[in-house]
């Protein structure tokens, strides 16, 4: 048993090998598209267009990884509204499975660290949002750049309100406040994403990956209109409950693997 044990990890291992060089090679392909959009189109039509070649690259990836996907309650989603996401997080997986998972033109809040790695940096800079976690003027002027995102262009926001990737035993961690604020400040929805497995895929700090089918369900919009800063425990509360209820369920009925 303890060889067999061996012997599967060797072959994730040498899969993960396999997916991190099929990653660096689609670049070829994707980077000189983002080249032209980022510097060829207009402000206005450029992000749309990035994020339908970002489409693409999730699901050219997970075409390579062997992996297929199960997302439910795409209809719940307005691909004509404005939201501000949310979800949960486990996995790097969890990016282009979100870009699968909607039709929406958004954009990722990313760290600033992101966007120094060669050729990916150069798309989350166009792409993304960046912010400095560290800097409290940075993560003020990012909440100034999100809410013109939103309010001015007409382009949802994602954001992952457990600040970090969950690597604990916990189905959640705690949610911080920023996306709920910005949700409230701006009267949008609140859309969140719930993924079940994406942990399972890669498991933290092991250099893995398997193929399979990676699972993830949309819960029910929560809606802002009326509410001041004092609603942001209760909406924050809400929208974690609503994740958390939706893995459970996943979990009750063996499907959360």
């Amino acid at each position: 048993m303890k060889k067999e044990i061996m012997v599967i990890k060797f072959l994730k291992a040498l899969f993960g090998i396999y997916a991190i060089i099929v990653f660096i090679l689609s670049h070829i392909i994707v980077i000189p598209c983002y080249l032209v959009i980022f510097n060829f189109m207009g402000k206005n039509r450029a992000p749309r267009v990035a994020h339908k070649v970002s489409r693409f690259w999730a699901r050219l990836l997970f075409t390579f990884f062997f992996i297929r996907t199960d997302i439910t309650g795409k209809d719940l989603i307005d691909s004509e509204k404005v939201y501000v996401f949310v979800s949960n997080h486990r996995s790097q997986l969890d990016i282009p499975l979100f870009a699968l998972a909607c039709r929406n033109t958004f954009r990722f809040l990313s760290k600033a660290e992101v966007a120094r790695i060669p050729l990916l940096g150069y798309v989350v800079k166009n792409l993304y949002i960046i912010v400095d976690r560290q800097d409290k003027a940075d993560r003020i002027k990012s909440m100034a750049v999100m809410k013109d995102s939103l309010m001015t262009e007409k382009i949802s926001v994602v954001l992952y309100p457990e600040g970090t990737r969950n690597r604990s035993t916990e189905p959640l961690l705690e949610f911080k406040d920023g996306a709920f604020r910005l949700a409230i400040e701006t009267q949008l929805p609140v859309a969140a994403l719930a993924i079940y497995n994406s942990g399972y895929f890669t498991p933290p700090n092991k250099l893995q990956l398997q193929p399979g089918v990676l699972k993830a369900d949309w819960c029910e919009p929560v809606a802002t209109a009326g509410m001041t800063s004092e609603d942001v425990p209760r909406l924050k509360q809400e929208v974690r409950n609503r994740i958390l209820e939706k893995l459970r369920l996943r979990s009750e009925t063996g499907d959360g693997n």
